[in-house]
């Protein structure tokens, strides 16, 4: 997921920093080559000697798909690892992460994320509820429905954090804040392969907030590559381009986001 996110993040406009672990293996070497290929600095992603790279079988039926994860050298990512990539970090960078690694070690990120004044976006996928106790420090988190609901639900979460973009899949999108709950419909196409349509709206979403966009803006656009990315089979492979995603036509007429 995190590399989905940082690709799509790259793809869709943002100048992307990666940290992570990758095995000593053919999959790591492709993973590091295929980042820069798209342009991602990947100075802080570290070979974990004699261990396998994380990897994914996905299963898609009818559009939906079944994700078995071995999480491999996800698995290794330590502390010393993010205060490597947060060394150089400004007030105002934007720090985006997932749930594939250690859930102690996510929350130790999150932590000198917030200390270091960076606005902290958390997807809590794969769901865990052992994340609870580290969303104090996020600034927005990104949950589908069901995850909303195994971490408590909206008025829990909104104890603990300023702003709820939830997935509603092929209904769009809703922001939630506690003063508030606006949705917005997403762009209606017909599902080849939904494999990574979270993340792409997660790194676009980012890629445009770190333009000095509202998150409004910036969830249209997510939203948007993610529908695209959803008429393609695979996962990095059906993220789109900033400059696709700004060109799409739907029945011939450049689509909107969130176009109903």
């Amino acid at each position: 997921k995190g590399a989905n996110q940082a690709v799509a993040a790259a793809r869709l406009g943002g100048r992307v920093i990666m940290c992570g672990c990758v095995g000593d293996d053919s999959f790591g070497k492709a993973a590091v080559e295929a980042f820069h290929a798209d342009g991602i600095d990947t100075q802080y992603i570290r070979v974990v000697k004699n261990t396998p790279s994380g990897t994914a079988v996905i299963i898609v039926v009818d559009g939906d798909n079944r994700i078995i994860l071995d999480k491999g050298a996800n698995g290794f990512l330590t502390e010393e690892d993010i205060d490597k990539a947060l060394e150089n970090a400004q007030e105002g960078d934007i720090y985006l992460t997932q749930l594939e690694n250690p859930i102690e070690i996510i929350g130790y990120g999150l932590k000198k994320a917030k200390e270091k004044g960076m606005y902290v976006v958390l997807n809590p996928a794969p769901a865990n509820k052992e994340m609870e106790p580290y969303l104090c420090y996020c600034d927005l988190i990104t949950p589908n429905e069901t995850e909303v609901e195994l971490l408590g639900g909206r008025e829990k979460l909104l104890k603990k954090v300023k702003t709820l973009l939830v997935t509603l899949g092929g209904d769009g999108f809703e922001i939630v804040t506690p003063q508030d709950a606006q949705k917005y419909p997403c762009m209606k196409i017909t599902p080849v392969d939904t494999t990574a349509a979270g993340d792409t709206l997660c790194g676009g979403l980012v890629a445009v907030l770190a333009e000095g966009k509202t998150l409004e803006e910036a969830a249209k656009l997510g939203s948007k590559a993610a529908s695209i990315a959803c008429t393609r089979k695979g996962a990095q492979p059906s993220i789109p381009t900033r400059k696709e995603v700004e060109e799409y036509t739907w029945n011939g007429v450049v689509a909107e986001a969130c176009l109903v």
